[in-house]
């Protein structure tokens, strides 16, 4: 908002333009959730992409306490995935993470999330990353007629066809990687690498603490 203040110039009133009022400084923030079990690195090169093309100032990666899903994943100890997901976007400047899942327990409903994130930051915009496949989803996701009046989604791997969407989603095209956490777990335990699937880093806290092995 810009402050006006009128003045008398020459025997004629006129407006002049001060400094700013109180002017919103609110930032485009990302955020990717999921329960990273363990991350890989299309979840780095999704985050990436996303961010550089919408001009993201931070994108956040929310691991999940637990999944609130119909078929019920099961998963390693949450210290465990929030260490990797430390590990793995270490050297990003643009990733941050964020415990506001883990730390709140129980279920993990994406509604619950975007509305604690707007009442702690109600001057940020937030983009909601989503796979290309979760689209035909949303219906179904709790509370969803709210939480797309909050957080603008944004979909990747733009689909061949035109989908039609019930919700206003962005698309990003993304680099398209057949690698998934489920596939590497089934490599580890089958004593397969996982080498350029994972960050060094997390490949070695994998070996470490012997993760995924049973």
């Amino acid at each position: 908002m810009i402050a006006t203040k009128s003045k008398t110039v020459s025997g004629v009133q006129v407006e002049v333009v001060e400094e700013p009022l109180i002017q919103k400084k609110g930032k485009k923030i990302g955020i990717l959730g999921g329960t990273f079990n363990p991350p890989h690195i299309a979840h780095l090169l999704i985050a990436e992409q996303v961010g550089s093309q919408l001009g993201l100032d931070k994108v956040l990666f929310i691991p999940d306490f637990i999944p609130p899903h119909v078929d019920e994943k099961k998963t390693i100890p949450a210290e465990h995935r929030v260490e990797m997901v430390r590990l793995a976007i270490q050297d990003n400047p643009l990733f941050d993470l964020d415990l506001i899942e883990i730390n709140r327990g129980g279920s993990s409903y994406s509604y619950d999330t975007v509305k604690e994130l707007k009442q702690l930051h109600p001057e940020n915009d937030y983009y909601f990353i989503i796979g290309g496949d979760m689209a035909d989803y949303l219906p179904t996701w709790h509370r969803i007629d709210e939480l797309v009046k909050m957080v603008q989604f944004v979909g990747v791997d733009r689909p061949k066809y035109q989908r039609q969407e019930q919700y206003p989603i962005i698309w990003v095209d993304v680099p398209k990687m057949d690698i998934s956490s489920t596939k590497i777990r089934k490599n580890v335990k089958n004593g397969c690498s996982i080498r350029y699937q994972v960050p060094e880093n997390v490949e070695k806290y994998i070996k470490e603490h012997r993760l995924y092995e049973q």
